[in-house]
């Protein structure tokens, strides 16, 4: 049986054109065309991945994007027609994988599915004994050796490592390192991502595994 793609689209032949290429490629597609129906539908039958458009009735993609990303981390790929680069790092900082701006080849959109797709597998199969985290005692081991973490520094390392390739934003690590919502700035991440790239190098001096995306933020790839 094939991964279950949920489309999200309200032009009709647009969605009934990605249907059939995805279902050409081994897929098995289900179409909504409303952004109400698209929360219900993916608590009581979780697709494997979700085409999310950004402009919907009833409620955009924005907004959908960010509701599931409270309770689920399926690989989401934004689809706009809106190619304003504040567009794109909206869609991504709110935690899609992946966008693609319309027009498009249906033939790149299955491709661009199928890499996010084994994206998703890789990271949820952990690199065994590379790095080891245990959230209980707040600590980390990488190769075996241990790291001297903050708190703020460890729960860095963890969100990053969860999903490695993914580029997380200043703002995003803020909000989610900083539950209290305090004001901070952005050289304050860079800060603490200084301090643990130094201690990553001391416990090992050849591996590089957080990176900096220039202009959007950092990401966690083991190199």
């Amino acid at each position: 049986m094939g991964k279950r793609i949920l489309i999200v689209e309200d032009e009709p032949k647009l969605a009934k054109l990605l249907a059939g290429y995805l279902g050409q490629g081994g897929f098995e597609p289900d179409i909504l065309d409303n952004g109400l129906d698209v929360i219900p539908h993916v608590r009581v039958t979780p697709p494997d991945m979700i085409l999310l458009d950004l402009m919907l009735p009833g409620t955009d993609g924005i907004e959908i994007c960010k509701e599931i990303r409270v309770f689920s981390q399926i690989p989401i790929i934004m689809v706009t027609a809106r190619v304003e680069e504040i567009d794109r790092l909206l869609g991504l900082e709110l935690g899609a994988d992946d966008y693609i701006c319309k027009p498009f080849s249906p033939r790149e959109v299955v491709a661009r599915v199928k890499a996010v797709l084994r994206r998703s597998v890789e990271r949820k199969e952990p690199a065994s004994g590379i790095l080891e985290l245990d959230e209980d005692r707040l600590e980390a081991r990488l190769f075996g050796a241990t790291l001297e973490l903050t708190v703020v520094e460890f729960k860095l390392l963890k969100l990053l490592s969860s999903a490695p390739g993914r580029i997380y934003g200043r703002e995003k690590l803020m909000n989610q390192i900083y539950e209290d919502q305090r004001i901070v700035s952005d050289r304050t991440i860079d800060s603490h991502i200084k301090n643990l790239r130094k201690k990553i190098a001391q416990a090992s001096p050849d591996t590089e595994i957080i990176h900096s995306v220039y202009g959007l933020g950092y990401k966690y790839e083991i190199q």
